[in-house]
């Protein structure tokens, strides 16, 4: 019997906690609940969860400062929620350790598909990092078994699903990935609606690795540049 993985959830709106822990609890989780950013915290370091999700809004400490402090402590997979449009705020929040992000309102289905899409890349990424291989596309070098990024001898400090994301646009350089099909291959779902994630994250990537790593081909998707 597999072992029941464990998700910390962090919501300051009872009712969406409530929400949230039950469908998860149906769906074979076990669930902690935290209402404030202290709570969260403490929480986090009792109960050791696989996964947390993480409203970007909390009274006391705010969700950035809270996953600061947790990938600090012991690097988790963070689903951020917001409810801010900002794509600024966005970014924000996935240069501080956050995996993905979700808007509110949100569909219980597509947070479900999202949590089981962050398990499955970790479980992936364990399996990957066995393997000893680097990959260098110009003055980026990619350390596949230390998921370690470099550009130009530098280190970069990426979260983990920016790692997953360069990693796969650098196994075939030049080429252009449509957005689904890196939705599918990075995150482990296609939805049309989710497009602007992967945005987010290219834009993230450009910003940690310099604006001509990867390249925009419009209306189609992206390509890391061969140089």
């Amino acid at each position: 019997m597999a072992e029941q993985r464990r998700i910390l959830v962090v919501e300051d709106d009872q009712t969406i906690a409530l929400a949230v822990r039950n469908r998860l609890a149906a769906e074979g989780f076990d669930v902690r609940v935290a209402g404030d950013g202290q709570e969260a915290l403490i929480q986090y370091g009792k109960a050791e969860p696989d996964l947390v999700i993480l409203d970007r809004l909390l009274p006391g400490l705010d969700g950035l400062e809270v996953c600061r402090r947790m990938q600090a402590a012991r690097p988790v997979p963070v689903l951020m929620l917001t409810a801010l449009g900002e794509e600024t705020d966005v970014l924000v929040g996935l240069g501080v350790g956050a995996d993905d992000y979700l808007a509110k309102p949100f569909s219980m289905r597509e947070l479900v598909a999202r949590i089981h899409a962050l398990l499955r890349r970790v479980e992936r990424a364990a399996q990957l990092a066995a393997e000893d291989t680097v990959i260098r596309v110009g003055e980026v070098e990619i350390d596949t078994a230390a998921r370690r990024v470099f550009v130009g001898g530098a280190e970069a400090q990426l979260t983990r699903t920016e790692f997953d994301l360069l990693r796969r646009l650098a196994e075939r350089p030049g080429q252009v990935f449509e957005r689904d099909r890196l939705l599918s291959d990075v995150w482990g779902f296609s939805e049309a609606a989710a497009t602007r994630t992967v945005d987010s994250h290219v834009r993230a990537l450009r910003r940690k690795l310099g604006s001509d790593v990867v390249r925009t081909v419009h209306g189609v998707g992206y390509a890391l540049v061969r140089r």
